[in-house]
């Protein structure tokens, strides 16, 4: 939204909040994990994510103090969700676990997913198998563990991907 005010692209902003408008009409209220600014974006990428046909299974609880940041956190959890629903996409049996807590004293954020590609890899890093300029959620992860200090763990086999966080509390 930023990006449209500085370039004095009003029109875009006001078709964007349209948009956002819309689709946050549509949002369920399913999670209480403790955390307001998590709750917002876990209810509206959950809500989007079984209008689209996706069977999601949550539990998510999150503690009071937290050295990740709400901003983090929610860019962290936004982008996963958002990977996994897209691999979702077009599969017969479409599905994401998802599970946020407390696991030895370290925030554990664990999501898996159907897809049908096995994800590429580079020196050990997954990469996007999208074209152009893309694959700036898996940087923005990956920015937001090394950030904290923490651990990511990736995981790929035929049919399932998996994704598992340790962030210290």
């Amino acid at each position: 939204m930023k990006a449209y005010v500085e370039m004095g692209q009003y029109d875009k902003l006001q078709e964007y909040l349209g948009l956002l408008e819309n689709d946050l009409d549509q949002v369920n209220q399913l999670c209480d994990s403790g955390n307001v600014n998590l709750d917002a974006i876990l209810n509206s990428k959950i809500s989007l994510a079984e209008k689209n046909g996706i069977r999601v299974d949550y539990k998510a609880t999150c503690p009071a103090n937290l050295t990740v940041s709400d901003i983090d956190l929610c860019a962290l959890i936004g982008n996963l969700i958002d990977n996994a629903v897209e691999a979702c996409e077009g599969l017969a049996d479409p599905y994401i676990r998802l599970y946020i807590g407390v696991l030895k004293n370290q925030l554990y954020i664990s999501i898996t997913n159907a897809t049908k590609d096995t994800v590429r890899k580079l020196d050990s890093e997954y990469i996007t198998t999208k074209r152009g300029n893309h694959g700036h959620g898996l940087k923005r992860i990956n920015l937001v563990v090394e950030k904290y200090e923490g651990y990511i763990n990736r995981q790929n086999e035929p049919g399932v991907f998996v994704t598992e966080i340790m962030l210290p509390l």
